[in-house]
């Protein structure tokens, strides 16, 4: 009878799955709170997603542990990426959310990312993203077209972001003409900096616009210019998608390569060699957060749309990354370092 009530209380755990989770005994790890590391600073996109995490992920980790979050933002996320790889530790108490972009980074010839990106252990992303380049509703720079002839000034956020390396990659490939100021560390910084007259525009995630721009869009404070990312947007149907501006196949395989991390989206990590048993729970807690009604809720208050890609599936499409031609991998390196 002992035995029947045992194997049936651990079969109900099994079948509970995000209950299984909930029910087990001890702290995660060793008593420890879970860092997590926010590869961006304060009032950004990545920033608002990592505390919505934090603030519902505990409830799905042995003993509830806290999670504390705290900004790494140097090199445009690539420092919070090389400390997952050679210093933070690999019991699972450290983790990270990089910029989509940090997957690409050492294949584009980048010589301060000293990780290897299909390494690292990928715990998810919580969407999939849209980058559009935007322009201050009284620039001389109406529509994409004008980038040819007419210089747009925007922010720029560091060589590890897709602030900086998508107006670099439009020049080079399309000889536009957007020049990059640098000195800023978030795109709410940039946005401030539009407001007050230092900039024109910026090449950012079409999410961080929606959940906190959406009045300057409404307004025509804010003008899209361009759209790109794994595939068009259709919130922007009108707006021209950058591969629709490809002359050739060598120019879309370079813009594939180069929007392919739009896919990533907002990834979440943990460092590399993580035990197969604390991976996998770190993997569940993610996907039953994104599930989660309350991180739902909060995730649509915050106007953050949410199209979940689990870790396993996440790890594959950085792998397919590795596999990109070295002749693309070249070519890209060549205009952005």
């Amino acid at each position: 009878m002992f035995r029947f009530a045992k194997g049936l209380a651990l079969a109900f755990l099994a079948l509970a799955g995000v209950d299984g989770a909930r029910a087990q005994s001890g702290n995660f790890p060793n008593g420890k709170a879970i860092q997590l590391l926010v590869g961006a600073g304060t009032g950004g996109g990545y920033d608002l997603t990592a505390r919505m995490v934090a603030r519902h992920l505990p409830k799905y980790l042995p003993g509830a542990p806290a999670v504390v979050v705290q900004n790494m933002p140097a090199g445009g996320g690539i420092a919070l990426a090389n400390h997952l790889w050679s210093a933070a530790p690999r019991d699972g108490s450290v983790i990270g959310t990089v910029p989509r972009e940090i997957a690409t980074a050492p294949f584009m010839g980048n010589s301060a990312a000293r990780y290897e990106p299909a390494k690292m252990s990928w715990l998810g992303t919580p969407t999939s993203e849209t980058n559009t380049c935007l322009a201050r509703g009284d620039s001389e720079v109406r529509d994409y077209r004008d980038l040819y002839e007419k210089t747009l000034i925007v922010g720029d956020a560091g060589a590890g972001n897709g602030i900086h390396m998508y107006p670099v990659a439009l020049n080079n490939i399309f000889g536009m003409k957007f020049k990059l100021v640098p000195g800023y560390s978030t795109s709410a910084e940039i946005f401030l900096a539009i407001e007050r007259g230092e900039v024109d525009g910026l090449c950012v995630s079409f999410d961080s616009v929606l959940e906190r721009y959406a009045d300057w869009l409404a307004t025509g404070k804010i003008r899209v210019l361009l759209q790109g990312g794994a595939a068009k947007n259709p919130l922007l149907p009108d707006t021209p998608f950058v591969m629709d501006l490809a002359r050739d196949d060598g120019e879309r395989e370079l813009l594939k390569f180069l929007y392919a991390g739009q896919g990533i989206g907002r990834p979440f990590a943990a460092p590399p060699g993580l035990p197969g048993d604390r991976l996998a729970l770190l993997r569940g807690a993610f996907d039953a957060t994104m599930k989660d009604p309350e991180f739902v809720a909060e995730a649509k208050r915050a106007k953050l749309r949410l199209d979940p890609l689990p870790g396993d599936k996440l790890a594959a499409l950085v792998d397919d990354l590795g596999k990109t031609s070295q002749a693309v991998r070249d070519r890209v390196r060549g205009f952005l370092e």
